[in-house]
């Protein structure tokens, strides 16, 4: 399934717009990351800690989406679009929600 943030496939016409996806994970992020993030936001640099959990979320949510869309009878879905959020009542949780179109070729 092709999965794009484009609104169109190059010589892929869309024949039937099936209609919006979306798929959400949220994922805690412990205490021992959060100390490792915490150096590497006062030393500078990038924080590889956040990084895996932030691809780890996004991949998660497009798996799921891929999944919506297949159940829909989708042959791809377009104009994807990410949204990251922290959520929690310290911040401790990463939330990604993932939107597209599921279209038939």
């Amino acid at each position: 399934m092709i999965l794009t943030t484009t609104p169109t496939i190059e010589g892929k016409p869309i024949r039937e717009y099936i209609g919006v996806v979306t798929a959400e994970n949220v994922l805690g992020i412990n205490f021992v990351k959060d100390i490792f993030g915490g150096f590497t936001d006062f030393f500078g640099g990038r924080s590889n800690t956040y990084e895996a959990e932030l691809k780890k979320a996004r991949d998660l949510a497009l798996q799921e989406l891929e999944e919506v869309a297949k159940q829909k009878g989708a042959d791809a879905v377009v104009g994807i679009d990410f949204d990251f959020e922290v959520v929690g009542a310290r911040g401790s949780m990463l939330m990604i929600n993932v939107s597209g179109t599921a279209v038939k070729f």
